[in-house]
């Protein structure tokens, strides 16, 4: 199979240029610069004129809610949401039921995935305060890291015994421990003072005040230490605050990351506190939508190398679960299909250059992770390829929404951006709204 991407804008490794692309069954066979088009015999032509044509999205924070919370979600649904958004592989979270923390539920996730993943798949490990022990039995090749829940309360999941993180940290073993921070203490304490003030519920505005920039600042700085003493590899799931990010220190040009770094995700680019009284919980998550000051120097750090990726946090739940305030409301939010069109609109307000965010949303997701062969349009390179255009409007309905629960909090946004075709290991899986129901995604391999 012969597919040819030609007249595109194609956008990879901090460069624009005009050229064509060649795929052979499931790689990159050429990536041409030449104007005039490639000759040869091609079982399908792709006319990108007036196209970005990008690699597909890393999303390296999903919860895809499968199995034991498949009334919200379930890896055939979401899945097909990411495709729709140009999001050709995925990393889910363990905090399924049951949770990803022991091999066999790990395993579990992977024969589900195989049978019905419509892209490429991983799953973290999760940490809780008795499971390192089987961090040595883990398929590295085969798993992103080790998730660490430093400030939640899912399950057992909360890693909050000095010994215990102190084995996460060491156990590791060159994979990256990827931490939720921020401390339930402080989280617990400002709770009760609220429910004290405003009763059994409070309003949901109160959220950034409950769940604060100093919850979250202190346990950054725990997980820092932490990694810096036994020299872990440490990314910081979704940053939230000004105050995280001074701490943080910025990355240099090249393909060599720190041993620290940072993720953004895309509700706190997006959204502030103001929007609460617009949206109410359907923008509540944790860590929480803080201060448009908080927002803005997220946004900023989004190009001065304090952040390194940009991912979702997808975390799809039922509309009636998202009813209530700061207690009863779930947290979390569908975003897997929107994520690309929302970075891109940013593009257009100047926020961030294109090809700057094509580095946090594909380069750097696999260069953190040592994904092997893709995130990069590269001869050799799995064929996921992503084609959008601009100054294609359409509007966010129900309809359109390819999550299982049907709403997201862009409901009735309109995007400019529009995603055209998305390849994924060189099968045209999504072709101007046409969907190839059949394709199966491949699980992906980690160099250790």
């Amino acid at each position: 199979m012969r597919t040819l991407i030609s007249n595109a804008n194609i956008v990879n490794e901090g460069k624009i240029f005009c050229g064509h692309l060649v795929i052979e069954d499931d790689v990159i066979a050429e990536v041409s610069t030449d104007p005039i088009m490639p000759h040869g015999n091609y079982d399908e032509h792709v006319d990108a004129t007036g196209c970005i044509v990008m690699p597909g999205v890393i999303d390296t924070h999903v919860h895809f809610r499968e199995p034991g919370l498949t009334q919200k979600a379930d890896i055939a649904s979401e899945s097909r949401a990411a495709a729709y958004g140009g999001v050709t592989s995925y990393f889910d979270m363990p905090n399924t039921i049951p949770q990803t923390t022991t091999i066999e539920a790990l395993r579990e996730k992977f024969e589900i995935a195989r049978q019905n993943s419509s892209v490429n798949y991983s799953f973290f490990f999760g940490a809780t305060n008795d499971n390192f022990s089987c961090f040595d039995q883990l398929p590295k090749e085969h798993i992103p890291g080790i998730k660490l829940f430093m400030g939640s309360s899912t399950g057992n999941m909360l890693v909050d015994r000095e010994e215990a993180l102190q084995q996460v940290f060491t156990k590791a073993d060159m994979m990256p421990v990827v931490a939720h921070c921020e401390d339930s203490a402080l989280i617990n304490e400002r709770m009760a003072a609220a429910m004290e003030a405003y009763g059994d519920d409070p309003p949901i505005w109160l959220h950034p005040t409950i769940r604060s920039a100093e919850a979250c600042l202190e346990s950054t700085k725990t997980a820092i230490n932490m990694a810096r003493k036994y020299g872990s590899i440490l990314h910081l799931a979704h940053l939230s605050t000004a105050a995280e990010l001074q701490i943080i220190d910025p990355m240099t040009q090249g393909d060599q990351l720190p041993q620290i770094t940072a993720e953004a995700v895309v509700a706190h680019l997006l959204f502030s506190q103001a929007d609460y009284d617009t949206k109410g919980s359907l923008i509540k998550c944790n860590p929480a939508v803080k201060t448009i000051t908080d927002r803005d120097e997220l946004r900023r750090a989004l190009s001065d190398g304090r952040i390194c990726t940009i991912a979702t946090d997808h975390a799809p739940h039922r509309w009636e679960e998202k009813q209530g305030g700061c207690r009863k409301a779930t947290s979390g939010m569908p975003m897997v299909q929107f994520s690309l069109p929302a970075m891109l609109e940013l593009t257009d307000k100047g926020i961030i250059t294109i090809e700057r965010m094509v580095q946090l949303m594909c380069h750097n997701p696999a260069i953190r992770f040592g994904v092997r062969q893709r995130g990069f349009l590269r001869k050799g390179y799995k064929a996921d390829i992503v084609v959008v255009k601009p100054h294609t409007p359409w509007r966010v309905t129900s309809e359109i929404i390819q999550s299982k629960c049907a709403w997201s909090p862009v409901m009735n946004h309109e995007y400019q951006w529009h995603v055209e075709h998305t390849f994924c290991n060189g099968t045209h899986l999504l072709n101007h709204g046409k969907f190839d129901e059949e394709y199966r995604g491949e699980p992906i391999f980690f160099s250790r």
